[in-house]
């Protein structure tokens, strides 16, 4: 649980809040770089309880599915996976990355809007034209 690589107790504390206030009929689907090793470890440790781990669906996102083994890529990869439809799991990346020229001027005191706007903006055109 706590080995070097992905520490499975921090998406174990950031499931936690939101399984408070999910109503019972409300099914889940999780993204996770080792969505596998997480659902075996609720199995295993017992982290949740039953009622909760079976309104969850847990996949790996494409990027990081071909990393896994063969039998985890076709029960995890997410087109394979009920509910999941054509998601890649890779949004928040693709958000973090465009966002990554931001980090600098952001840093320093005084930043214009106009150098957020340039980097922002053209993405919210790009949602609107989905």
């Amino acid at each position: 649980m706590t080995s070097a690589g992905e520490k499975q107790h921090y998406a174990l504390a950031l499931i936690q809040q939101p399984t408070q206030h999910i109503p019972d009929n409300m099914r889940v689907g999780l993204l996770y770089n080792i969505g596998c090793q997480l659902e075996r470890s609720w199995h295993k440790f017992k982290f949740f309880a039953n009622s909760i781990l079976s309104r969850f669906h847990f996949a790996i996102s494409v990027f990081h599915a071909y990393g896994h083994q063969w039998p985890c890529q076709v029960v995890y990869h997410p087109p394979k996976r009920q509910g999941f439809g054509l998601s890649d799991g890779e949004g928040c990346e693709q958000l973090w990355s465009t966002l990554k020229p931001l980090i600098g001027p952001l840093r320093a005191s005084g930043v214009s809007l106009a150098a957020c706007c340039a980097q922002i903006c053209p993405l919210s055109v790009q949602a609107r034209s989905l």
